[in-house]
């Protein structure tokens, strides 16, 4: 019984004793272990937490990667102040040998060393690393101390040395066996011969596990290689001799047009080149070759490697090197057409108050008080040589103005891109600093230069001498264009009349419809061509049956000329005749019908429209009005038609001008709608058929009109539009213009012109730029119609939201530009260019539809796109040798060269496996160790010039 109870009272005691021994008394605990109980408490929180819920708390993410993340804590230790950092990532996978060990998203220390979570403690200085050896051990003991205690596996790391050498020592605890060391340092300068060759360093690996006494280079050492090679490009035009001023401004202030450049630009074979120079957004490209594991045996073998063509490697990766001006997201630095369009928007702003466009530029009355003394006007000198570009140095122009333009750009209110009010504007954007007063100078020189074709009846440069004013565009185009047709009528009114016996010339009338006529006169009647000469000719009654007889009494007899008297049987005399309308006769007298010369129906612009309609809706029954106002057009037809038919009653006008208000009695008659033209029978004459019940009824306007018209051919008529009072109205407008309504019109037709002049790059269809080229219209489409309206309307949220166009703008011009690059230099590797454009597309699209990108966390693009085997020759061109002029090493000191180019940053990771079965510490190794272990690892990384060096050791300690 007494050992029962000795036995008892010892375990009692035994338990109290481990107790006592669980007990932290820290009364007397020294600073060392007080600080090593604070860093296992922080440990033991976060390990604790856990991934999801330090992220919950606000962990850091870092630029690096999205998936890396870190917290941090501050310790205290003999007077001195450290900060603990736990990095840590949402994908546990880095760094064990699963091939991401070239990935571009790992930390320095990860890549370095092989790890995934880790610590890093460093003191609160401004070097941030530990200078003193001993401080440095006693850190990382304490930190290895405290991942024990709290049974962590995370490796620690301490930076020491100078701060330029990047240099850490770090421990992990693996278990209870193992133990990894690490240790990184950096040569900056004067690398050994030996380390820049890839058989020096497979030396250098070697001796970390060998005896040093041995001749390594005589000895066979199995080890693993991974290598990746970095080639850079040579920066495009780093050997050009002129420097271009930036945007292609001068110093005079003239627009880039005019002031012709003898150096060669990446972008001359681009449209926006003869605006402006865009800097190249690609500064070059990095190549990566990416060599896979392979086991090495003797510094023989890499010798060998060395001399091997880059073109072997596994793998190649390719990216672009962005200029900081793209790089920047911004664009504030970037001269284009939307920096430009931004002062535009500011010379619009300062017009809303002013009355006249003289007021900027006169002496006694500057303009607003708001301009700025910077806001200069070009030299006369700069001035001239821009009107000489606009006006006189004109080549042949395409009359379709519209071809190649986005389907979207007519949405846009403004002038087509080559004509001269377009022209006009794009200038303005570059004229000067495109302030309100250079803007104003050039406007009332323009004007003057336009009034100077008209008195001089000289052709206005880049716009159409005929045709359809097109109310799509804005106003100042439809007036410039009906100017130019007054022009070219005026001067063929002032052309002297043709000396006897040569043909009449030829009016500036034309047939109605003759696209669709032409086709309906007879084709075998003789010479057909001939007949659409305007002349008069007598008609045959001698042979009322013959056509062929009248047509060529039509051309062949003698004309009555221009001025000489009307005979006074008039009736029988057929003037003014295009040719026989096919199959169709006149109801009254066995005879073809003709179809008369007519003359051009008045041209009206937008707002003699607007003034017509004003007028119509005042006076009410808007169909008599609207009737009375076509009065002069009608009696004009009317007299042509009675002139080339003189034996035509009221129905022929109808069957031929208007064959839906004639009704056929029997389905004797066909009526053409596409040719407006009636094909009857020859065999039935006169055609049966009514008047429709509109001409039919009592009081009816035609048939007035008819009773009333002479039989007048259309060259004997009085001209249904003034050239001369039409084209003073026109002046009249240009040179009264409120200074609002001339900036609104120049802001709409210069975004329009400036986007289909980058719609005309060559980019190589990517889809997703050309559906953001489309977008882009629809938006400059809704924000600029607040300028179509009254311009007095336009307020500050309308110049706000022209502002934030500017930066849209902006963004797609800068789109456009990387795009037409990248076709440029991909132009055999197409789906390079479509790939790399792709990846910088996404990773740009958020930036997209923001004014600015300032304030956010900066990060640069790095995707990699891998280049084919099929495209290796094609990237491999792009690294052409380099040049005398440019500054390149002579000496090249490493191997692996690609078209004459070293690597400009060599990686390589060398590795050791052993078993545990080959040492005395298999036996104790737990059961879940009988696999291989990296036992050496050593990261190595540089150029002849400057080497890093990282080695992790595993031991059994």
């Amino acid at each position: 019984m007494a050992s029962t109870s000795k036995m008892s009272s010892s375990v009692e005691d035994d338990d109290l004793q481990e107790e006592f021994e669980h007990f932290d008394d820290f009364t007397l605990a020294s600073s060392w272990e007080r600080f090593i109980s604070e860093i296992e408490a922080v440990c033991r929180q976060w390990l604790a937490d856990g991934t999801k819920n330090l992220l919950r708390k606000g962990a850091i993410s870092l630029n690096i990667a999205e998936g890396l993340y870190k917290v941090k804590t501050d310790l205290k230790y003999a007077m001195k102040s450290y900060c603990m950092e736990y990095y840590f990532g949402t994908h546990n996978d880095v760094g064990r040998g699963n091939g991401n060990d070239w990935s571009c998203e790992l930390h320095n220390l990860q890549l370095s060393f092989g790890v995934n979570e880790f610590l890093v403690i460093a003191p609160q200085s401004a070097s941030g690393v530990v200078l003193d050896g001993p401080e440095a051990s006693k850190l990382l003991s304490a930190v290895a101390i405290a991942l024990s205690n709290c049974s962590g596996f995370w490796p620690a790391f301490v930076p020491v040395h100078d701060p330029s050498r990047k240099a850490y020592i770090g421990i992990q605890n693996m278990g209870t066996l193992f133990t990894r060391r690490f240790e990184a340092d950096r040569i900056g300068s004067q690398v050994p011969v030996k380390l820049m060759h890839l058989e020096g360093l497979y030396e250098l690996f070697v001796s970390k596990f060998a005896f040093s006494n041995m001749d390594l280079s005589m000895h066979l050492f199995q080890v693993n290689l991974k290598m990746k090679m970095t080639y850079r490009t040579l920066p495009y035009g780093e050997d050009d001799d002129v420097q271009e001023s930036e945007g292609g401004f001068t110093g005079s202030g003239e627009s880039p047009k005019s002031n012709h450049q003898s150096r060669t630009q990446w972008d001359d074979t681009c449209p926006w080149s003869e605006w402006y120079s865009a800097e190249d957004p690609l500064r070059g490209f990095e190549l990566l070759t990416v060599w896979s594991e392979k086991a090495i045996e003797s510094s023989l073998e890499m010798a060998e490697l060395e001399n091997v063509s880059p073109l072997e490697a596994e793998k190649w990766l390719i990216s672009p090197c962005l200029s900081e001006i793209l790089s920047d997201g911004s664009g504030g630095k970037r001269i284009g057409f939307a920096s430009q369009l931004l002062l535009l928007i500011d010379a619009l702003h300062m017009s809303l108050d002013a009355k006249f466009v003289e007021d900027f530029i006169s002496v006694e009355n500057p303009g607003p008080e708001n301009l700025k003394s910077t806001a200069v006007i070009p030299p006369p000198t700069v001035l001239d040589r821009v009107l000489k570009d606009l006006f006189h140095e004109v080549g042949a122009l395409q009359l379709d103005f519209a071809e190649g333009d986005h389907e979207n750009s007519r949405t846009i209110k403004g002038a087509p891109l080559e004509s001269l009010f377009g022209q006009f504007c794009l200038h303005s954007l570059w004229f000067g600093d495109c302030n309100i007063r250079a803007i104003a100078a050039f406007w009332i020189e323009f004007v003057r230069e336009v009034r100077w074709c008209w008195e001089e009846s000289q052709p206005l440069p880049r716009m159409q001498a005929s045709g359809v004013v097109d109310l799509s565009t804005c106003l100042i185009n439809q007036k410039l264009h009906m100017l130019s047709i007054c022009i070219d009528k005026k001067r063929q009114l002032n052309q002297e009349c043709p000396k006897a016996g040569e043909n009449n010339f030829f009016l500036s009338a034309h047939v109605k419809g003759d696209s669709q006529i032409q086709s309906d006169i007879s084709s075998e009647d003789g010479d057909t061509e001939a007949s659409f000469f305007e002349c008069d000719s007598l008609s045959t009654p001698d042979h009322p049956n013959d056509p062929e007889s009248d047509i060529s009494s039509f051309v062949h007899s003698d004309a009555v000329k221009l001025g000489d008297p009307i005979p006074k049987h008039s009736a029988c005399i057929r003037r003014g005749s295009a040719g026989i309308v096919r199959s169709m006769m006149l109801l009254k007298s066995y005879q073809n019908m003709h179809a008369p010369f007519t003359q051009d129906p008045p041209l009206m612009t937008e707002d003699m429209h607007e003034e017509r309609l004003q007028a119509v809706e005042a006076l009410g029954e808007s169909f008599r009005f609207s009737a009375q106002l076509e009065k002069d057009i009608l009696s004009s037809d009317m007299s042509a038609f009675k002139a080339a038919n003189p034996d035509a009653v009221f129905e022929d006008f109808i069957r031929w001008h208007s064959p839906r208000d004639w009704e056929n009695d029997d389905n004797m008659e066909k009526v053409e709608s596409n040719t407006n033209a009636v094909v009857e029978s020859t065999n039935d004459w006169p055609p049966r058929g009514k008047l429709s019940e509109r001409m039919s009824e009592n009081g009816n306007s035609w048939r007035k009109i008819w009773n009333e018209a002479p039989p007048l051919p259309a060259s004997e008529q009085k001209p249904l539009m003034d050239p001369n009072q039409e084209g003073e109205k026109v002046l009249h407008y240009l040179e009264t213009l409120r200074p609002y309504e001339l900036l609104g019109q120049i802001v709409s037709t210069a975004f329009k012109a400036a986007a289909d002049t980058l719609n005309r790059t060559s980019f190589g269809g990517l889809k997703q730029l050309t559906t953001r080229i489309g977008q882009l219209y629809l938006t400059m489409a809704a924000t600029l119609r607040c300028l179509q309206k009254n311009s007095l309307s336009v307020g500050t949220e309308d110049i706000e939201d022209l502002k934030r166009l500017c930066a849209i703008f902006g963004h797609v011009e800068g789109l456009i530009t990387l795009a037409a690059s990248l076709h440029q230099k991909f132009l055999q590797a197409p789906r390079l260019s479509e790939s790399i454009f792709n990846d910088y597309y996404n990773f740009y699209l958020p930036k997209m539809g923001t004014v600015s990108i300032g304030g956010d966390e900066k990060k640069d693009f790095d995707k990699k796109q891998e280049v084919r085997q099929q495209e290796r020759e094609i990237v491999a061109s792009m690294f052409t040798p380099p040049t005398v002029n440019q500054s390149w090493r002579k000496v090249l000191s490493m191997g692996n060269l690609l078209n004459g180019h070293e690597p400009t940053l060599r990686e390589i990771i060398f590795s050791k496996r052993d078993h545990l079965s080959e040492n005395y510490y298999a036996s104790h190794a737990p059961r879940g160790y009988q696999q291989e272990l990296e036992t050496y690892r050593m990261y190595i990384c540089g150029t002849s010039n400057d080497l890093s060096v990282a080695l992790a050791v595993a031991s059994c300690d």
